[in-house]
């Protein structure tokens, strides 16, 4: 009879992860509430924020910015007001 071996799978196990269905696409963002969230240096995010303010000026915009990895959390408040999301990280 050969011998078993048991070994242990390398990649682990995978925790699952919850899943949430799109928003519906805006027909305007004109008078609507964004909050840009960018993280990274600022001349990266920066001139992104002045162009986005340019662009459209209409836009009640609210900048939230870190200098890591991480960008900021979205406050329950701020999920119940805005009307969208602009998120991201840059080096």
């Amino acid at each position: 009879m050969a011998e078993k071996y048991k070994f242990l799978n390398p990649v682990g196990m995978k925790e699952g992860v919850d899943t949430f269905p799109l928003a519906p696409r805006l027909d305007t963002i004109d008078g609507k509430t964004i909050v840009f969230s960018g993280s990274g240096e600022a001349d990266v995010v920066n001139p992104l924020w002045e162009r986005l303010n340019k662009d459209y000026p209409n836009v009640n915009w609210i900048k939230k910015q870190t200098y890591t990895t991480n960008p900021h959390e979205i406050t329950e408040e701020e999920k119940k007001t805005c009307d969208g999301l602009i998120q991201g990280v840059a080096w």
